[in-house]
């Protein structure tokens, strides 16, 4: 049975998201730094691509009623290549010599391909009628025509399309800035030596790695022990940073030892939520300092890789404008091994895919769903999700899957 007191993960994704204002500084950043970035302003074409018809073949130019009847020549009286167009105009009879992305001369309709053609000296006949093989002046894009919209995400794609609409620069949002806190008496820095009851911090490399691909600029502030004074000293450290968005790591449940909700009430935080109907990650601190936004994940390294991936990645895209910061990023799979009944939370499982003999994706939940183990995580694409009530599902039934890589 659910736990009324518990919020829905899409309830809680949407408040987060309504808290999540778009940043009001852009900047402009070179084509090779905007991978990950979202536009703050439209990108309009400056130019015309192609700028002219060009063939989309190897060939030869030509006047395609010149070669329609059977033995018919054309003759060959030029040539034209990429950023080498012929001078000349087409006239009866004749053809030029053309490879693909060559200006097509005027005069000419259609494009004999090489294979198709009947070379006997400079005459040219075809042995297959040519065809049209021509990318007309403006096919892709005429300038003035905006290419990509404020708000949108860069990609290699769109990034390769800025660059032909010859934009070397594009206007994008700022990187929001994201505070790091790492809480627990137990936590070390990789390569320490570790006491008897220590373990390696790792939930501040997993959140710097997420901020990254979601845009945004990760500051570390190291690790902060169980002791209201210390994390009092981390939250003081990260509004003097400026930060847009704090991120605390552990410390979130209900322990003894869990001091993170006393040391934010103290700093002034207001609270929206701190528990979530969700596995894993079911402590999740969400609210406001100030201006600034507090999203408290789970110290279990896979619920804050989780938590991650479902609330920070959106909250930092929604902070640039990114249009499709709250979209539904699952998939249709199939499992590849029975699942069982769904009972109060929704449920991430960690999971391998392959593809059947069918070609269908299959996604096999991983044996082992402890949210500390980081193996099972690193072996997996994806995470089967799994909603509250869900019915038990046999192998072969209908899942859906949010792929992590």
């Amino acid at each position: 049975m659910a736990d009324k007191s518990l919020l829905s993960v899409e309830e809680a994704l949407a408040r987060i998201l309504s808290s999540a204002a778009p940043l009001a500084e852009a900047e402009s950043a070179p084509l090779a730094q905007a991978l990950g970035r979202t536009l703050a302003a439209d990108v309009a074409a400056k130019r015309t691509q192609p700028p002219c018809d060009v063939s989309a073949m190897d060939g030869y130019a030509v006047r395609a009623a010149d070669l329609a009847a059977a033995g018919a020549r054309a003759k060959l009286i030029g040539e034209s290549a990429a950023g080498h167009a012929f001078a000349g105009v087409l006239g009866p009879s004749e053809c030029v010599r053309i490879f693909t992305g060559a200006p097509t001369p005027p005069g000419a309709d259609a494009i004999l391909l090489q294979e198709d053609a009947v070379v006997e000296g400079e005459m040219i006949g075809a042995a297959r009628p040519p065809g049209r093989h021509i990318r007309t002046k403006g096919l892709d894009f005429t300038e003035g025509h905006v290419a990509l919209k404020k708000g949108v995400r860069l990609g290699p794609a769109e990034i390769a399309l800025a660059a032909v609409t010859n934009h070397a620069l594009v206007a994008v949002a700022r990187r929001p800035r994201v505070a790091l806190i790492a809480c627990g008496d137990e936590l070390v820095a990789p390569g320490s030596e570790l006491g008897p009851s220590q373990i390696v911090s790792c939930n501040n490399l997993i959140a710097a790695g997420l901020i990254a691909q979601a845009g945004g600029e990760a500051i570390d502030l190291g690790i902060f022990r169980d002791d209201l004074d210390d994390l009092q000293r981390g939250l003081t450290l990260a509004r003097r940073e400026k930060a847009d968005v704090i991120v605390t790591l552990g410390g979130a449940s209900v322990g003894d030892r869990d001091l993170l909700r006393p040391a934010l009430a103290e700093q002034g935080m207001t609270l929206d939520f701190w528990r979530i109907a969700m596995r894993p990650g079911k402590p999740l601190i969400f609210g406001k300092l100030g201006e600034t936004l507090v999203l408290g994940l789970p110290g279990n390294p896979v619920a804050a890789f989780v938590c991650g991936l479902v609330f920070l990645q959106p909250l930092l895209r929604a902070l640039q404008g990114d249009s499709q910061a709250g979209a539904d990023w699952t998939e249709a799979a199939i499992p590849g091994a029975d699942l069982p009944a769904n009972k109060g939370r929704r449920d991430y499982m960690r999971a391998t895919l392959a593809p059947d003999a069918d070609g269908r994706l299959v996604a096999t939940a991983q044996p082992r769903q402890d949210s500390s183990l980081l193996t099972e995580l690193a072996e997996s694409p994806a995470l089967i999700v799994r909603e509250m009530g869900a019915a038990p599902a046999k192998a072969a039934d209908a899942c859906r899957i949010l792929r992590i890589r």
